[in-house]
């Protein structure tokens, strides 16, 4: 079990360190507007439901890398249970499950004691537009969108809102200010369109989830440009791009683009789990801020009151 995660976590980085290396990241421009289920930016199980943490990073890659319109994925037995098939020749993409077992041992003093063991596995799923035969949805191209440019950006001003932070403006910088806990953004009008500010403001807004009393996230920054900083950037650019691909925003390249790219791939070099921890954080963020939107705390107090 242990060798097969250390598999998994080796395979998974060494490909994302290859991308970043030829100065490409691959969660990047990670959704096409070609297919009829487009307007669900995440790649989606054959069921319709979202993959999440860094399974939404390699089939991002994997979608751009080869030019795939449908965000739908299949495992080969999944295909055959629709009536479908995968063609002959198609090579599938590595996507990971992560789980615990729970198994009875017996303590130094002869009781019997519960312990949780991690476990992590590897399969291999295949984009729709692999397979031969399935349901008709699986192929339907692209409808006219629900929302306008100009209405995806009045959402996305409804999200950054309704979490309630601090977001001041003013200067040439964009930064989270951990000790006052407020977000800095320049004026609206110093970026070049509405979406490179909505982009900047999902990086500084998961920032913002890692004080204390949100997250509490800390991966032991003490000097800028540290290991830790070098984290928590790679946590905040993925959780831009899970927040982006959610409301409908084109994630726009920073133009410190090319430094972040050799911090990352020292801090992913010198640690094979990072891209896991990364891609996890920047889950538990999105999340965060999803769940403070005013529909998710309606659904969260029926629950409460249901319960």
């Amino acid at each position: 079990m242990t060798d097969t995660r250390t598999d998994v976590y080796t395979r998974i980085t060494n490909k994302i360190i290859a991308d970043l290396e030829q100065g490409i990241r691959p969660w990047f421009k990670p959704w096409n507007a070609d297919h009829a289920a487009g307007k669900i930016t995440r790649p989606l199980r054959h069921n319709g439901i979202p993959y999440n943490g860094i399974n939404v990073l390699m089939l991002w890659g994997a979608s751009v890398e080869k030019g795939y319109a449908c965000p739908l994925w299949l495992t080969f037995k999944q295909a055959l249970e629709l009536g479908g098939n995968v063609r002959k020749g198609e090579s599938g993409e590595l996507v990971v499950y992560a789980n615990r077992i729970t198994r009875t041992e017996t303590d130094d003093k002869g009781a019997e004691v519960e312990r949780e063991i991690p476990f992590m596995k590897g399969y291999t799923v295949f984009n729709a537009e692999q397979c031969e035969n399935l349901p008709a949805h699986y192929y339907a191209k692209a409808v006219p969108p629900a929302l306008s440019p100009i209405q995806r950006i009045e959402a996305a001003d409804r999200f950054f809102a309704a979490t309630r932070a601090d977001i001041r403006h003013g200067g040439t910088r964009a930064f989270y200010a951990e000790g006052p806990d407020y977000v800095q953004m320049p004026p609206f009008e110093a970026f070049k369109d509405a979406e490179s500010y909505a982009a900047t403001l999902a990086h500084e807004l998961t920032h913002w989830t890692k004080h204390d009393n949100r997250l509490a996230r800390d991966f032991g920054r003490v000097v800028h440009g540290d290991e830790g900083y070098a984290k928590e950037e790679l946590v905040a650019e993925l959780g831009a791009a899970f927040l982006c691909a959610d409301i409908g925003i084109t994630p726009e390249v920073m133009p410190d683009h090319a430094a972040y790219i050799a911090s990352w791939l020292a801090a992913l070099k010198n640690d094979k789990r990072l891209i896991f921890s990364a891609a996890a954080h920047a889950q538990r963020a999105a999340d965060y801020l999803h769940r403070l939107q005013p529909q998710q705390v309606a659904d969260n107090e029926e629950g409460r009151v249901a319960a």
